[in-house]
């Protein structure tokens, strides 16, 4: 058995895989902290969801003029979800495409241009940038993950 672990860590010796989980670790990084930018807009907005989060703004009645949306919430939530539909895949056909051995080099480009793509889209979501930059970035970063889909389609079913 101790054979076959030593085999699957072999893995991170492969100059794509390292790629892939460097930016994989990156986005995901990314992902989580729009958690954290949410709980800071809900708190410093005082926009909650659930009457339980009210408790440290009072009780009763005086509590539930919190429970309310806000516009700065709803506007970092939907970063957030965007990031959960196209984050998610990434890191599905990311995996397949980093085992389907492309060359280094065509996989940091693809690497690098979805976690950038990423990156520009969350600041075109928060600040917010005028369009067509958001979908300008969300396009760049869809393309990027049909592009490593079609690579492994290709590869996989010899397309």
């Amino acid at each position: 058995r101790r054979g076959e672990m030593a085999k699957s860590t072999q893995l991170i010796d492969n100059e794509v895989f390292r790629a892939y989980a460097t930016y994989t670790a990156i986005v995901l990084l990314k992902m989580m902290l729009m958690s954290l930018i949410t709980a800071y807009f809900r708190i410093t907005r005082k926009a909650f969801v659930n009457p339980e989060d009210t408790a440290s703004f009072g009780k009763g009645e005086s509590a539930k003029k919190y429970l309310r949306t806000d516009p700065d919430v709803e506007r970092v939530r939907r970063g957030h979800l965007n990031d959960l539909e196209n984050i998610v895949p990434f890191v599905g056909i990311g995996l397949l495409y980093a085992l389907s051995g492309p060359e280094l080099s065509t996989a940091l480009l693809h690497f690098r241009i979805f976690a950038g793509a990423r990156i520009l889209h969350t600041f075109a979501y928060l600040i917010p940038l005028p369009q067509p930059g958001r979908g300008l970035s969300w396009a760049v970063g869809y393309s990027v993950t049909f592009s490593m889909a079609y690579k492994v389609l290709k590869t996989a079913w010899l397309l």
